[in-house]
This record gives structure tokens, sequence and C-alpha cells, in this order.
């Protein structure tokens, strides 16, 4: 079996190999590592008042694929056939194994001053000393553990941070008014399915 590849721009204008893996994934026996949900997490961000956000670095690239995997990712384009050597955007169990990977690097601060989602880390403390800290100490774990971040996607020491999809401060959490304002630009559904969809999504938000 062999996928399709394209290039695609990213946000930041760098460019991102997608690779067309439906046939490949329909196959895969899915990993039923959870992801947690959201409004869980933020459950421990209550009088917290600093905060610093971590990006990684090409994050399912950091996770290599096993050798007897390696053919199972091969994809061609114009100049030929290739196979991953690390974990493949559009693997359907790339998700579930960064997670598990992440948590496992971060156990000894989650729920304590850490929260991860994938790719994205989230610091937090109540007061500045505790946070350079807590600060510190997870970015020798990161080095320690040879996983790397993106360092123009990250930010240190914020009163107010953006993370999956709120904005949070010490004095609570809101939905990213950004977020608000693209839902509220949609063109109305125009079949059940459609109003399903639009209706789950409102309910996500609010």
């Amino acid at each position: 079996m062999r996928s399709t590849g394209a290039i695609r721009k990213k946000k930041d204008g760098s460019m991102r190999m997608c690779i067309d893996y439906r046939e490949l994934n329909k196959l895969t026996v899915k990993n039923m590592y959870p992801l947690p949900r959201i409004d869980d997490l933020f459950d421990q961000l209550q009088g917290v008042s600093w905060f610093s956000k971590i990006d990684l670095r090409s994050g399912y690239h950091q996770l290599k694929v096993r050798e007897q995997d390696i053919p199972k990712t091969a994809f061609q384009t114009c100049y030929g056939h290739y196979e991953f050597l690390v974990t493949s955007f559009g693997l359907t169990n790339a998700p579930a194994a960064f997670m598990d990977l992440m948590n496992r690097v971060c156990r000894p601060m989650l729920d304590r001053s850490v929260i991860v989602f994938i790719d994205d880390i989230l610091i937090y403390s109540k007061n500045e000393g505790d946070h350079a800290c807590h600060v510190r100490e997870v970015l020798e774990i990161l080095r320690k553990e040879k996983v790397y971040a993106k360092f123009s996607k990250c930010s240190f020491c914020l009163r107010e941070v953006q993370f999956l999809g709120h904005v949070v401060n010490r004095d609570g959490i809101m939905v990213d008014p950004a977020k608000v304002e693209t839902v509220m630009k949609w063109s109305p559904p125009k079949s059940p399915t459609g109003y399903e969809i639009y209706f789950q999504i409102l309910e996500a938000i609010s």
C-alpha cells in the first residue's frame, strides 16, 4: 500500500507534507489511549495568575516509527516513493500515541503545575516565584527527555494566555473572542446534518 502526498503552507508560512492516509487508517488497529476533556483540564486553573505556553517543534515528528511499521508509511510523489522514519501528520493513531508520550514525559508535574494536550504545554502557577521554578523544571524535563520546543511559538510569564481556543487569566476562563467571531460569520446551515454539526460546535464553545 502507498499513499499520496502534497505540500501545504502553514499559517506561519512554512510548509507541511500532507499525506492521504485514509486507506491505511481504515486498516489500522486503533490506539484507544484517551485524549483529555478540555473542560477537565481547565478545572485545574482556578485561582492561578501566571502562565507560560510551550509549543513542541514538529510534534509528531519527535516520535519514531517502529522499524517494522516504516513501510506502511510509504507515499508517492512525482519524484518517487518515500517512507517516514518518524510519525507523520495524518496517521490515525498519531494524536493518541503522542498524548501517551507527553503524559509520561510530564508526569511529575501533571495536575500540579502543568497541562498537556498533545503537543501543547501550559505551565501555571499562583505566584511569580513559583512560576519561575515550574518553568525551569519543565524545561529541564524536556531537555532530559530530548523533546524539543519551537521557541518562536513559546510564551513565558504571562498574566493572560490563549490556550486550546480559550482565554485564561486570574479572573477565569472564557472562549477566545476570535473563535466566536469566526462562528458568527458562518453561513446558516442548509440541511439537518448541517444544523446538527452547527449546534454541536455552539455547545462546545459555550
